[in-house]
Order: C-alpha cells, then sequence, then structure tokens
C-alpha cells in the first residue's frame, strides 16, 4: 500500500495541526494504522493507531488528552489531530500500515509493513 503524508508545517505552541495520510493500492485489505514520530538523534516513536474497522484506538502516553487518532474508512484515510502542541512534538511524523495485527495496532515500528515518506512538524515558542 502507498501512504501520503500532508499537513505537517511550523505551529506555535499551545496550537492545534491535523495530519493527513492518504492510502492507495492495498486499500481493500484489513489494514491496521498508525502514526509514528522521529525526532533528530531519536529513535522512530509511536504515536496512535487504529485498527482496520476503527474500533480499536491506541495513543501513546505523551500524547494521550492531545492527540486523537481516527480513521475515515470510505477513502482509506488516517488522521492525526494534534491540539496543545508542545516543541517535544516536533519531528517528522510518519503514517504505517500493517496488514497482519489488523485488529489491534500495535506499537512496534517493526510490525508495519508500509510506511509514508512522512512530514515535518515543527513546534516554536
Amino acid at each position: 500500500v502507498q501512504l501520503v503524508e500532508t499537513g505537517g508545517g511550523l505551529v506555535q505552541a499551545g496550537g492545534s495541526r491535523r495530519l493527513t495520510c492518504d492510502a492507495s493500492g492495498r486499500t481493500h485489505s484489513k489494514d491496521a494504522m498508525a502514526w509514528f514520530r522521529q525526532a533528530p538523534g531519536k529513535e522512530r516513536e509511536f504515536v496512535g493507531g487504529v485498527s482496520w474497522d476503527g474500533e480499536s484506538t491506541s495513543l501513546s502516553d505523551s500524547v494521550k488528552g492531545r492527540f486523537t487518532v481516527t480513521r475515515y474508512m470510505g477513502k482509506n484515510r488516517l488522521f492525526l489531530w494534534m491540539d496543545l502542541l508542545e516543541s517535544e512534538d516536533t519531528a517528522v511524523y510518519y503514517c504505517a500500515a500493517d496488514r497482519i495485527r489488523w485488529s489491534v495496532p500495535s506499537r512496534m515500528a517493526t510490525d508495519y509493513d508500509s510506511w509514508g515518506q512522512g512530514t515535518q512538524v515543527t513546534v516554536y515558542s
């Protein structure tokens, strides 16, 4: 499946941003989808994920209460709604798809078989 992220950019601390991931190709399979992020000098980390049917969601503790992950099944589109952004949220954000563990989104990057190119989010004070 091909994944394309959009919506990154500069945002002031305390502000909001919405990222979008559009999937194409393997659109009829049961893929769990997720957002990961990677800051300079740090490992890629799980942000949030959604099961193939949108029924199961998961968020990392660092973003819980500020970020929301949703999925628009009709267009096979994944969203990351980010509120109360902090400088620590600055990173490249990646969309990923997992065709095996489709019922519960995994938190491990190695479980995902498809990745987008990433979109940069920079939070400034």
